[in-house]
């Protein structure tokens, strides 16, 4: 059948193929144009009668299917020429013909091995995952010793149980991941996902499992290590918290940030002893420059069993920032790096910067003196170390320090 015949028929056979499932990740089908009112028509003289005749449109022609083996080499090529394009959208005119001849190749030959995995990989190629599922359904049906059709499977559920997911229907997202699995025990992604809506789910032990197997197929994966944990002491937490936890972790990849801070919120508002999710809130509230938010998670973090010396660290950066601001107190803490290595030029300027982005910042002022004092520069220092003394009267070192300036020693 040449191409042109085949898009005589490609259209109502795709239709009934494709039609309703809503399952591709290709761009949405454009919207139809605005259709506007009809013209009205002329009104009928008195006395005449209006006829009206109704045309029925002629029947789309038969498939021919009495030659299978030269549809599965028509098929093929146009598979070949679609892949060649370079397009992976269903809706592009060389993929239906595609689609349309391999569906025509299966109906000429059902039980065909090639026609059969022909049609699952058109389908798969174009993300129409519904159509690839049945697909390769029926092709493992007759084939099951396939791995690498069945690694083209489960890839097709992955992306079922990623949709579910995305849309937030927890209920139909299990299964996908899970099939997966069946087919393709070394799938990393589908152990991962699987484990995640296991989380949110309120499945605790299940989503260890899962974690544990997506840990043991990416060592190196520190998501998976890292949400492993988060699993192992879910059942401390509740399903509410882990939820809005791993919710807030997916916001916080996609760069929505302030999503993910609120949804951390929301975290440890459910479960006040989720120090995860302290930290999480903490750390993100430092890169958002959200100083009070920071302190009050840290403040919570270091009250829970497993505080860390990084935990101690980040709350004295927050209680700072709550006072000076976090960008002088940032400034401050780079110069003092610059200044323990021996750079005493760049650490001056740090500390005239921490000093300047919060001009009540004693601290920054001693050091900008000492700094300034190291370098022999005695009238610079004196300027930093007066201010220092104004403002904290009881730091005798500064104190000192200033009286030797002014001495010029």
């Amino acid at each position: 059948m040449k191409p042109s015949a085949l898009l005589l028929v490609s259209a109502a056979l795709l239709t009934a193929t494709l039609g309703g499932t809503g399952s591709a990740q290709t761009a949405p089908v454009q919207p139809a144009p605005v259709q506007t009112a009809p013209a009205q028509p002329t009104p009928a003289q008195p006395g005449t009668q209006t006829i009206t005749t109704t045309t029925t449109p002629a029947p789309l022609p038969a498939p021919d299917l009495s030659d299978p083996a030269g549809l599965l080499v028509q098929a093929t090529a146009l598979a070949a020429k679609a892949r060649a394009v370079g397009s992976r959208n269903v809706d592009d005119v060389v993929w239906k013909q595609a689609a349309a001849a391999a569906e025509l190749a299966v109906q000429a030959a059902p039980a065909s091995p090639a026609a059969l995995k022909l049609r699952a990989q058109v389908y798969s190629d174009v993300g129409f995952w519904k159509q690839a599922e049945a697909g390769w359904d029926a092709y493992l049906k007759l084939v099951p010793s396939d791995t690498q059709a069945m690694k083209t499977a489960a890839a097709a559920q992955y992306n079922l149980g990623y949709a579910a997911y995305a849309r937030g229907d927890l209920g139909q997202a299990p299964a996908p991941f899970a099939r997966c699995l069946t087919l393709d025990p070394g799938n990393a992604d589908c152990a991962l996902w699987g484990g995640r809506v296991a989380l949110e789910n309120g499945q605790f032990a299940q989503a260890v499992t899962l974690y544990g197997q997506a840990a043991k197929l990416r060592p190196q994966d520190k998501v998976a290590t890292y949400f492993l944990g988060v699993a192992q002491n879910a059942g401390k937490y509740g399903p509410a918290a882990t939820t809005a936890f791993s919710r807030a972790y997916q916001n916080d990849d996609a760069g929505k940030k302030q999503d993910a801070l609120d949804g951390y919120k929301a975290a440890t508002a459910a479960a006040p002893n989720f120090i995860e999710a302290w930290r999480e809130q903490g750390r993100l509230a430092l890169e958002l420059n959200d100083a009070a938010s920071a302190k009050v998670a840290y403040d919570a973090a270091v009250g829970l069993p497993g505080v860390s010396a990084s935990d101690r660290y980040n709350q004295s950066l927050a209680d700072e920032g709550a006072r000076y601001s976090l960008q002088a107190v940032k400034s401050f803490r780079d110069a003092y790096s610059r200044y323990t290595a021996g750079d005493k030029a760049g650490a001056e300027a740090g500390f005239q910067a921490a000093s300047a982005a919060s001009a009540n910042y004693a601290k920054a002022w001693s050091w900008l003196g000492r700094a300034r004092y190291e370098q022999k520069n005695f009238t610079g220092a004196a300027e930093a170390y007066a201010q220092a003394v104004r403002l904290n009267p009881a730091d005798k070192a500064a104190a000192y320090y200033l009286k030797l300036s002014l001495a010029g020693k």
